[in-house]
């Protein structure tokens, strides 16, 4: 199938709105734009997008309640695009499911950089080790083809980063990741100074899959090196 080309941009600013236009359509991109919160929601629901740009600080609603209320819909990947510069802010917009965060001002080639690079890990296909990979005696599975985890046989509902980094723990259990490695195989690329953003992840994903998230029994801490999958 081939990849999903609609870009959804959402922010106030009409220099910003015409830089990103611009410098996407240049890359081959269809790009839609809203310039507030509510017309940006119904443009994404109505377009299905590959990607949106979000901006967090629009006129009508908070770029968070955006991100949120567009992760409830579906797993589209999200890149925010905003002036807040603290590691703090940046930590909690990938905490509440955004794929990416790029601060104003910014560089219209790295935006597009970003945006490739999002779609490449979203959009890749990248050949599983096996179709399905069990856990705790068939309890806990991950099928890698239809990009569903299931729980006694419920899906899981993850987002993109969140099933990243699940994939990527799953493939070696018992194997320790480092912060650094695990933010290459879910981003994509150094974050530098964000080692936080995995930690944030691994606390979503461990209330998603995990009956006690306070006492993991999969996502394990490595106190001092990372994360890993349990042996069960």
């Amino acid at each position: 199938m081939e990849p999903n080309k609609k870009i959804v941009v959402i922010d106030d600013e009409p220099s910003v709105q015409d830089v990103v236009r611009a410098y996407l359509e240049k890359d081959g991109y269809h790009v839609f734009v809203a310039g507030n919160g509510r017309d940006g929601l119904a443009l994404a629901e109505r377009t299905k997008p590959g990607l949106v740009v979000l901006d967090l600080m629009l006129p009508d609603i908070a770029g968070e309640e955006i991100c949120r209320e567009i992760r409830s819909r579906s797993d589209v990947p999200i890149l925010m695009l905003t002036a807040k510069s603290a590691e703090d802010e940046r930590v909690n917009g990938l905490a509440i499911g955004a794929d990416d965060y790029l601060t104003k001002p910014f560089s219209p080639r790295e935006l597009v950089a970003r945006v490739r690079a999002i779609l490449r890990r979203t959009q890749g296909g990248e050949i599983p080790l096996v179709e399905t990979l069990s856990f705790d005696g068939g309890r806990f599975e991950i099928d890698t083809v239809g990009h569903e985890v299931r729980i006694e046989g419920q899906i899981v509902d993850l987002t993109p980063n969140e099933y990243r980094l699940l994939v990527t723990l799953a493939r070696y259990p018992g194997r320790a990741y480092s912060r650094f490695e695990l933010i290459n195989h879910v981003q994509g690329y150094d974050f530098e100074g964000y080692e936080r953003t995995i930690d944030a992840h691994v606390k979503n994903l461990r209330k998603k899959v995990e009956m006690d998230p306070k006492h993991p029994r999969y996502v394990e801490t490595v106190f001092g090196v990372g994360y890993r999958l349990a042996k069960r």
